[in-house]
């Protein structure tokens, strides 16, 4: 098998690629655990898909991955999230398998503290803390911060829940949006790898959540122009008459919706239709909402040079080849936005210590140079892959992420 180090030919890239796609679809997980207390109504789950990429790693043969609360999760869906996590994990350069846990419940409903904690104790076996091969909680959907309070009073550690605030330990993932963090990160690596200015770079930013706003936060500061915003909390798509700062901008970043909606009507912003973002003469695209929001339907419409992927999966598979025919550049999720599993694994591995990280912040600051590094890595061995081939960017990701699942190239 080549590996992405020895730059195939198109032809031998693409038989080996096929290959690395039958085996990958071969795997089988190495762990599925199903719990349940009947007195309660609990039903949860842990799979650990693959740890073949964390052999030899700091954390032996363990798998991470969020922890999904919905009331109508079943089985099969955390097998599908703890498959793409694998992949993810691999893609990132990161020693670490790919798993997912979940619970079946409303994590609003009465009670639902107490169901939590048993779902807790009842899966603290597989933990790696406990000899399994399970990194342990996370954020997914349904997720809270008082969950990770739950879980590590439950269990006496801080080490059994990762995207945790810095008062016990954590990176404050979500807070610091480290995902944002990597997926600006992978932008600004592409528009340098293009010999393309970033400053004053327009952009825009489909979806203003978490990821969203960070990404409005991180290209701010690396000088870009957020010029369109789109969320249907403000009111549609904006086309701002400047770049994002100052008060809206704040009020962005900070999720006040209310208040960002009141300035943009304000002016002298120009009010569209909330997909009106996707079509817009900009440099860089970031699609940051749901998946499968460019599809073939309106993929022809795309007119940004570049689309970043922030969201997971918010272009098809024919979307991403029919912008690539086009001279569009993607820079797919598994690549762009891998900061939580990157916080995710500074929280397991650093030896910065939490009395000293709520002092400093050491922890917080180890994991975004670590997310910088990483993903910027990345793009640059996939651009640089996908030029020596004379592929797609995604397939040359894709590429590199089959052969890091199966330890056929070092992690980067």
């Amino acid at each position: 098998m080549n590996s992405p180090y020895q730059s195939p030919d198109r032809s031998t890239f693409k038989r080996d690629l096929a290959d690395l796609e039958a085996r990958f679809e071969d795997l089988q997980p190495e762990l599925e655990l199903v719990v349940r207390d009947p007195a309660l109504g609990l039903k949860g789950y842990v799979v650990v898909w693959s740890t073949l990429n964390a052999v030899g790693g700091p954390l032996g043969r363990c798998g991470k991955g969020g922890t999904r609360i919905t009331p109508s999760l079943s089985l099969q869906e955390v097998r599908m999230l703890a498959r793409t996590q694998s992949l993810k994990n691999a893609a990132a350069g990161l020693p670490l398998g790919g798993a997912k846990s979940g619970l079946a419940a409303d994590p609003r409903s009465a009670g639902f503290e107490t169901l939590y904690r048993r779902f807790v104790r009842l899966v603290a076996p597989a933990l790696r803390q406990n000899g399994g091969p399970w990194g342990g909680f996370g954020f997914d959907l349904g997720a809270d911060p008082i969950h990770a309070e739950w879980a590590c009073d439950e269990l006496n550690s801080t080490s059994c829940f990762t995207g945790k605030p810095v008062s016990q330990g954590g990176t404050d993932y979500d807070a610091e949006g480290i995902a944002g963090l990597g997926v600006v990160v992978a932008a600004t690596t592409l528009l340098k790898y293009q010999q393309r200015p970033v400053d004053s770079t327009h952009c825009a930013v489909q979806g203003l959540g978490a990821m969203g706003a960070a990404v409005c936060h991180y290209a701010s500061q690396e000088g870009m122009e957020v010029r369109f915003i789109a969320d249907p909390r403000v009111g549609g798509c904006w086309r701002l008459e400047s770049a994002l700062t100052g008060e809206l901008r704040d009020a962005v970043i900070h999720g006040h919706f209310e208040k960002a909606r009141s300035l943009l009507e304000l002016g002298p912003h120009l009010r569209m239709d909330l997909d009106d973002v996707l079509t817009q003469q900009v440099e860089v695209l970031f699609p940051c909402a749901v998946q499968y929001v460019i599809r073939e339907e309106n993929v022809d419409q795309v007119s940004a040079r570049a689309v970043v992927e922030g969201a997971n999966n918010p272009l098809t598979p024919e979307a991403r080849t029919r912008l690539y025919e086009r001279g569009v550049t993607v820079i797919p999720d598994i690549i762009a936005n891998p900061g939580g599993a990157i916080a995710a694994f500074v929280e397991l591995t650093s030896k910065i210590g939490n009395e000293e990280n709520i002092r400093t912040r050491a922890k917080v600051e180890e994991a975004k140079e670590f997310t910088r590094h990483k993903v910027a890595a990345n793009v640059r061995e996939v651009l640089a892959l996908a030029d020596a081939v004379g592929v797609d960017p995604v397939q040359a990701a894709f590429y590199l992420a089959y052969c890091r699942v199966f330890g056929e190239v070092e992690q980067g």
